[in-house]
């Protein structure tokens, strides 16, 4: 068949047999297959999907389009967690140093801030002299040494999925259950792990809004997983209001220190747990969830972990003394107060703070923007308390006052004061397996 007939096999929703798709896939990758081409099979994989043997087809075509590590002589099971995204989301920064003082190793490849959603790379390099861009023998090195390694996509891991997925970035075909979980799963079956949790947002600040869909991509990312050889779970976390209580990259990392000191906000410290736990079952190093949440907790009240992500640091380049010293990361020249604009309960829309927080300089509107690792918001109450009328709610973190301003307005349409309390949902809203 013409490949231009595999196009039109697909708009018409036509099965792709595997022989077929390979071949496609592998015609785009050797420079036979033109972008736009390709640009209109995303567009009909977008509108028609694809069926368990063409998401699997292309999963593996993805995979084998690079390299596949091995990790034989780390010194412990092999893992990794994946978000979906949300905002004031840095338990990647919390959770990776804490498994490798639980005795696993975590080679996380990490990706940057999408929409309005925050990225662990940008986060990282809010850290001075934090290198994210690591070749793979240093990778090695790195996770063997401290037992946990934070990166960026090499060109050498799963080549396929980063020349895709900037067509679906710029041809409107991102949120596609099929291909987000086909991107997913490939980059971290290619990491050489042996089990793997996923951490899928559900909510108004989550790429997913409603549980419907978001329990679709958890399974099929699931079950994909596993068709590859890996153990995986999903939970189903809310991301209605904010995680934490800071959103922006050089505060988030300030949160995720204090959280791996023993402190923290609640509910950053039981995503946490929850996820950590999923993975000590899944590698045996647990009986249970209730047995692994005991033991990482007391993790963290002790600080065990937080050398951990000092040693982190240190191995990529950056400036260890900031997990003793917070003071040291990056600040905003500019704060300001936003106050409550009237009496009663609170609710905050997590979606519209991240938008909020990306038109500061936290997050990238271009691919070439710049991110500005100092700005963002510090909440000092959170949704569901009763607050009062101009009592001081965010402190907002600037580069000027124009964008204080500004951050403020935006403030306003994404905090909510009502007689009634908001509705409420628990943060674990269901395990898929």
């Amino acid at each position: 068949m013409l490949l231009t007939g595999i196009i039109e096999k697909k708009r018409d929703g036509g099965h792709l047999a595997p022989g077929e798709l390979e071949a496609f896939l592998h015609a785009y990758m050797e420079g036979g297959l033109a972008d736009y081409q390709m640009s209109a099979f995303l567009m009909a994989a977008f509108i028609r999907g694809l069926d368990p043997d063409e998401l699997a087809t292309l999963t593996r075509a993805i995979i084998d389009s690079g390299t596949r590590l091995q990790f034989d002589e780390v010194g412990g099971p092999v893992v990794d967690k994946h978000s979906t995204g949300g905002v004031g989301d840095k338990v990647s920064l919390v959770l990776a140093p804490l498994l490798a003082e639980a005795g696993l190793r975590v080679p996380m490849m990490s990706g940057r801030g999408l929409g309005h959603t925050g990225g662990t790379l940008d986060k990282l390099e809010a850290i001075p002299g934090f290198e994210v861009s690591v070749d793979l023998d240093r990778f090695r090195k790195i996770l063997d040494r401290v037992g946990c390694a934070m990166i960026g996509q090499t060109k050498e891991i799963a080549p396929l999925d980063g020349r895709l997925y900037a067509l679906r970035d710029v041809t409107g075909t991102v949120p596609s259950p099929p291909l987000i979980a086909a991107s997913i799963v490939s980059k971290k079956v290619a990491e050489g792990i042996g089990a793997l949790v996923l951490d899928v947002k559900c909510g108004r600040g989550a790429f997913m809004t409603d549980e419907i869909r978001a329990r679709g991509l958890a399974r099929t990312m699931v079950d994909l997983a596993a068709a590859e050889g890996v153990r995986a779970t999903a939970l189903l976390t809310a991301m209605d209001a904010p995680l934490g209580r800071m959103v922006g990259n050089a505060l988030e990392v300030r949160e995720a220190i204090e959280t791996l000191r023993g402190g923290g906000p609640t509910d950053l410290r039981e995503v946490t747990l929850a996820l950590g736990a999923e993975l000590l079952v899944s590698v045996d190093r647990a009986t249970d969830v209730q047995d692994a949440r005991t033991r990482l907790a007391a993790m963290l009240e002790s600080g065990a972990a937080l050398g951990r992500f000092a040693r982190l640091i240190e191995a990529q380049g950056g400036d260890p003394r900031v997990a003793d010293d917070p003071d040291r990361l990056p600040s905003a020249p500019v704060r300001a107060s936003f106050g409550a604009p009237g009496s009663g309960w609170l609710d905050i829309h997590a979606g519209r703070v991240g938008l909020a927080s990306v038109e500061l300089g936290a997050g990238r509107q271009r691919i070439e923007d710049a991110v500005d690792p100092t700005v963002g918001f510090e909440f000092h109450r959170v949704a569901g308390d009763r607050v009062s009328d101009g009592e001081t709610l965010v402190t907002i973190h600037a580069a000027d006052a124009s964008g204080a301003a500004t951050a403020a307005e935006r403030l306003g349409s994404a905090v909510e004061i009502s007689e009634e309390p908001p509705a409420r949902r628990g943060l674990i809203l269901e395990r898929v397996a």
